[in-house]
């Protein structure tokens, strides 16, 4: 029995190196490359319609004090060379709260307002993602109101120079789309429309008097746009090999 074993023993060890020659190495496998979600390619191309919300801080007359205004807007714009935007602009803001009276020492109240304002803009922007900073300028009109009473409140003839109720507007802003053909904005839009100044044929206490005509805007909005580029495609990132 000894002798048996004994055998066996020194056979599985002569045995051993020529089974380990025998079986092969294992393959090397690399380890399997993490998922990447797509990312949304965003393309700002197109037509869109919105409404804002914001305040009004005005010249001489027509209230300096802040108002509140509400309005819409409209446009398009074009994407190219891969960031750069280009856009044409429309829109209409509501003032409230817009007469102020200005007395005279000589009995003549001056009233004047401003009741809404207008423009039409072009605007360039650049764009990272989602994200726009554009800034813009243009023709600007507004719905000016101005009038002079005596004392007792009665209509008085007046005249002025310059053109109170057209004008330029700039301004700057940062849009976001913060869905599929939805974007919000923060805009901030200064109008300018000259001087007007009361000529002869005026109540003589108010021939010379000046006061200009301006409004800065702060405004807040959302655009549902209308994609003629198409809605934001998937771009998945190169393969790893």
């Amino acid at each position: 029995m000894k002798k048996f074993l004994l055998t066996a023993v020194v056979a599985t060890a002569f045995a051993a190196p020529a089974l380990a020659a025998d079986i092969a190495p294992r393959p090397y496998t690399k380890a399997p490359v993490p998922y990447t979600p797509p990312q949304a390619v965003y393309n700002w191309t197109g037509f869109y319609i919105g409404g804002h919300l914001g305040g009004a801080f005005g010249g001489d007359l027509g209230g300096s004090d802040g108002r509140f205004l509400g309005g819409v807007q409209g446009g398009a714009d074009y994407q190219f060379a891969n960031n750069w935007v280009l856009g044409i602009e429309a829109q209409h803001s509501w003032l409230a709260n817009y007469r102020e009276n200005v007395a005279f020492p000589g009995g003549s109240v001056v009233t004047g307002g401003n009741s809404g304002l207008g423009s039409v803009t072009g605007r360039l922007g650049y764009s990272w993602g989602p994200t726009l900073l554009y800034a813009k300028g243009g023709y600007a009109f507004r719905d000016g109101a101005l009038g002079v009473t005596d004392a007792a409140g009665a209509p008085q003839a007046f005249t002025t120079t310059g053109n109170r109720n057209s004008g330029y507007t700039v301004g700057a802003g940062l849009e976001y789309m913060f869905a599929p053909n939805w974007s919000a904005k923060a805009e901030y839009q200064y109008f300018n429309f000259g001087r007007t100044t009361f000529g002869a044929g005026s109540p003589a206490d108010v021939v010379g008097a000046s006061f200009r005509n301006d409004e800065h805007t702060v405004k807040a909005g959302v655009n549902y746009r209308f994609g003629w580029g198409g809605p934001p495609a998937p771009q998945y990132p190169a393969p790893q090999y």
